[in-house]
């Protein structure tokens, strides 16, 4: 029998396909990274590293700020960004599988000599997963939050599943996010086919250093926006270092199932995006997300005392508006400023600025913060203290963007 399949009809089932192709890409990268991240601060603690918490959050930052652009030049001029992205998760389950016998010889050098090879590998798939989304996608503004909001699914999964089956203070987090890098590395293999959109030319020295990339700096918007993205990962940092360590010393029981709750208003946040993108404009849209980490840190503060904890759970929630309304909006921004050929090294210079350079600097201060104030006398008070400090930051920061990022919507 004669197939009546024609090429047409073979084109709609891929692209129909499509959406639920990239979906399960970013569920499985977020699974991955939520399974281990979120409670690192409470495992390290369970092996008497606690002043080391900062330092181990600050592997992910610098991995951030060397790793990215090599990679974003290798996908822009190289190789397929599917199959760069298979490599990196299959190095890092190796690395990964051999995390938690540092942790239980409470070898703190080698644990995050570990986290800073992981890393390495893991980070610049954050731009990678961005990229194979963007060129596969027409309308990435409508899509991309549909396709983005499975990675928060992920991650919400990854913290339930963490709890439920208590694993989430051992090291078998650990073991969990190998045994899943080993099958994100596989099915990286059968996403899109993302080509090297200047492969064969000619590599110039510019090339190295990723000077195309950096042109985009001249761009006075893209350039406050840069600035802006790096200076609020700074409290971002102190939020994904600290917050599991707070929460269990203010009483809650369940922590990664409580910081799960941040992501599923995620899930809602990001499907209104391109409902409020045109109303709001990216501006706006930025804008809003800074000012919702202010409040966050707040209630925060103000959440220690058993009548208040309330509030804690309100600062939890407003992470969809945190991240969603600021660095997804960001990534689609920065898509649509970067020009075809560097979109690759576009997307890994605002990784590199947010969760390299910005949580590099937030782990830091927050760690020596959490040294001064917390360590061996976690009083509610201390922390209250605590997360004032990124409070007053995060405000400072939205007021700098709200009168310096200047732009039309319909210069995109």
């Amino acid at each position: 029998m004669v197939s009546t399949t024609t090429g047409s009809e073979i084109a709609v089932r891929q692209q129909r396909l499509l959406i639920p192709r990239l979906s399960l890409m970013m569920f499985m990268q977020f699974f991955i990274w939520g399974s281990w991240s979120v409670t690192l601060g409470l495992v390290m603690t369970q092996h008497n590293m606690s002043l080391l918490i900062g330092d181990a959050f600050s592997a992910g930052p610098i991995a951030s700020i060397l790793s990215p652009f090599v990679l974003g030049m290798l996908v822009d001029r190289f190789f397929p960004s599917q199959k760069v992205m298979a490599v990196m998760n299959l190095a890092g389950a190796v690395i990964l599988w051999f995390v938690p016998a540092a942790l239980v010889a409470e070898n703190g050098a080698l644990l995050i000599g570990l986290l800073f090879g992981y890393t390495l590998c893991f980070m610049p798939t954050l731009a990678l997963s961005n990229n194979i989304a963007f060129h596969s996608l027409a309308s990435s503004d409508k899509s991309f939050p549909v396709v983005r909001v499975f990675g928060t699914i992920g991650w919400i999964v990854a913290g339930i599943f963490i709890g439920v089956t208590g694993i989430a203070p051992s090291t078998g987090i650990f073991t969990l996010a190998a045994i899943c890098s080993v099958a994100l590395a596989i099915y990286s293999l059968t996403l899109p086919h993302t080509p090297a959109p200047a492969k064969g030319m000619p590599l110039k020295v510019r090339d190295l250093f990723c000077a195309d990339a950096f042109a985009l700096l001249k761009i006075r918007h893209f350039f406050v926006f840069a600035l802006c993205a790096t200076l609020i990962s700074i409290p971002l940092g102190t939020y994904y270092a600290y917050t599991a360590s707070w929460l269990a010393d203010a009483g809650v029981s369940n922590v990664s199932t409580a910081m799960s709750f941040g992501q599923m208003s995620e899930i809602f946040f990001m499907l209104v995006i391109p409902v409020l993108f045109r109303r709001l404009g990216v501006k706006y849209m930025l804008l809003v997300g800074m000012v919702a980490w202010f409040v966050r840190y707040a209630l925060f503060a103000m959440g220690m005392n058993d009548e208040s904890r309330a509030l804690i759970y309100m600062g939890i929630l407003l992470h969809g508006v945190c991240y969603d309304f600021f660095f997804v909006v960001g990534f689609i921004y920065t898509d649509r400023i970067a020009g075809e050929k560097v979109k690759g090294q576009a997307q890994s210079m605002v990784v590199m600025f947010t969760y390299g350079i910005g949580m590099l600097l937030g782990s830091q201060i927050s760690g020596a913060l959490y040294n001064r104030l917390i360590a061996g006398q976690g009083t509610a008070q201390n922390w209250a203290t605590f997360w004032w400090i990124p409070a007053i930051a995060a405000a400072a920061i939205a007021v700098l963007f709200l009168f310096s990022f200047k732009y039309r919507d319909e210069e995109f």
